[in-house]
C-alpha cells in the first residue's frame, strides 16, 4: 500500500512524496488522515530549519496535530471502521526515571511525533495513511469535524499551560501573542472561569479571533502601547500572565503589567532572549516553563466533542496535501492565516 506524504528536506524545500504504508499489528490501527494542522514548530522547520538547538537534521515528515478515521484494526483493537480519531503524538517510553516519578512529559526516551529533537527524527502526520498504536487514538463525538478533532494536540499544550499556573478563576489574566495557541489560551483561561482575558498582538485579524475564544479586551500594541501601559501602575494589575509570543518585548511588558507575587507561565518557545532579572526579582515573581501534555490530550478531546470549547473560530484555511508548500507560506503570514490545516 502507498501513501502521499509531505517531507522536508531543509529550510524551506519541502515535498510531496509517496512512500510504502505497513500493515497495523497487533494493538494498532490504519488511519485515513482526514485534516492536519501546522503548528509553530513545524513552520520554524520550514522557514529557519529548526529552532534553538533543535535542527532538521535529516529528511522529515512534519505534523503533530491531526485527526483521522479508522480504516482498519490489528488485533486486539475494539476501535471500529470509520471512527474519527484525534491522534495523540505523544509516545512516552512508560519505563524511565521520569515516567516513574508521574513525570512523563519528561521522558527521557520521549517519541514525539513529527520532532526532529531526536535522531532518527520522530516522523509525522503530513500523510494520507498512517499506522499508530490504538492508544494513541482518542475517539471523538459524532458531531465533530476532522478539523476541530485536529485541533486537539494544541488545545491539550493550552490545557497543561493552565495547570500550571495553579490558579485561574477570578484572575485577571493576561495573554500575549494571540496567534493558534495564544486564542486557544483564551479559551482554556475562559473555561477555568477567569474574571477578566485581555489579549495583546500585533494584529486586528488575530485579535479578532482572539475576542471569538473569549477574551474580554484586545489591545494591538503595535499602535495602542499606551492601552497597556495603564496597566503598568501600581506595580502592575494581573494576577496571571499566559505570554504565547516569545517576543522580548512582550516578555518586558507582561513582567511590567503583572502584579507583585503574580505568576507568569512562558507558552511560546524561542532561543535566547534578555529578560529583567532585577523586575522579576524585586516583584518577586512566579516564573513557570510548561511544553506539551500528557492526560490533557484526553481532556482536550472531550472538550472539543462536547464544544464547551469552540476551536472553529481559530481554524482559519484548509489545502489538500498537495498544495503543501503553499499551506506552509501561508501559515507563516499571520496577517491572512491562524490554524492552517492540511487535508488529505
Amino acid at each position: 500500500m502507498q501513501t502521499r506524504l509531505a517531507r522536508l528536506y531543509q529550510k524551506g524545500d519541502l515535498r510531496v512524496e509517496t512512500d510504502s504504508v505497513p500493515s497495523p499489528g497487533p494493538g494498532e490501527v490504519l488511519l485515513k488522515m482526514a485534516a492536519a494542522g501546522i503548528c509553530g514548530s513545524d513552520l520554524h522547520y520550514y522557514q529557519d530549519g529548526g529552532f534553538g538547538p533543535v535542527r532538521v537534521r535529516e529528511p522529515i515528515i512534519p505534523g503533530h496535530e491531526a485527526s483521522g478515521t479508522v480504516e482498519r484494526a490489528g488485533e486486539g483493537v475494539e476501535l471500529k471502521p470509520g471512527t474519527l480519531v484525534a491522534v495523540n503524538p505523544s509516545q512516552p517510553c512508560g519505563q524511565c526515571e521520569y515516567c516513574g516519578k508521574g513525570l512523563p512529559i519528561h521522558c527521557l526516551a520521549m517519541r514525539f511525533m513529527g520532532s526532529a529533537m531526536r535522531l532518527p527524527h520522530e516522523q509525522g502526520m503530513f500523510r494520507e495513511w498512517l499506522v499508530v498504536p490504538a492508544r494513541q487514538c482518542v475517539e471523538m463525538g459524532a458531531a465533530t469535524t476532522a478539523a476541530e478533532a485536529a485541533c486537539s494536540e494544541p488545545l491539550a499544550v493550552c490545557l497543561h499551560a493552565a495547570s500550571r499556573a495553579a490558579e485561574i478563576s477570578g484572575k485577571r489574566v493576561l495573554i500575549t501573542g494571540a496567534g493558534p495557541i495564544g486564542c486557544l489560551m483564551v479559551a482554556a483561561a475562559r473555561y477555568h472561569d477567569a474574571a477578566e482575558i485581555i489579549a495583546t498582538d500585533l494584529a486586528d485579524a488575530a485579535l479578532e479571533r482572539a475576542e471569538a475564544m473569549g477574551a474580554s479586551q484586545t489591545i494591538n500594541v503595535s499602535r495602542e502601547a499606551a492601552a497597556l501601559a495603564e496597566f503598568e501602575t501600581g506595580k502592575g494589575y494581573f494576577d496571571l500572565v499566559f505570554e504565547c509570543s516569545a517576543a522580548a518585548p512582550a516578555i518586558r511588558s507582561a513582567i511590567a503589567a503583572i502584579k507583585p507575587r503574580g505568576t507568569i507561565v512562558q507558552v511560546g518557545v524561542t532561543g535566547e532572549i534578555p529578560v529583567p532579572l532585577n523586575a522579576i526579582v524585586g516583584k518577586e515573581l512566579h516564573i513557570h516553563g510548561t511544553q506539551r501534555f500528557h492526560e490533557e490530550f484526553a481532556a482536550a478531546a472531550e472538550l472539543i466533542s462536547s464544544r464547551r470549547i469552540d476551536v472553529r473560530p481559530i481554524i482559519s484555511h484548509s489545502l489538500p496535501l498537495e498544495e503543501a508548500a503553499t499551506a506552509f507560506i501561508l501559515a507563516g503570514n499571520r496577517m491572512a492565516a491562524c490554524k492552517v490545516q492540511l487535508t488529505f
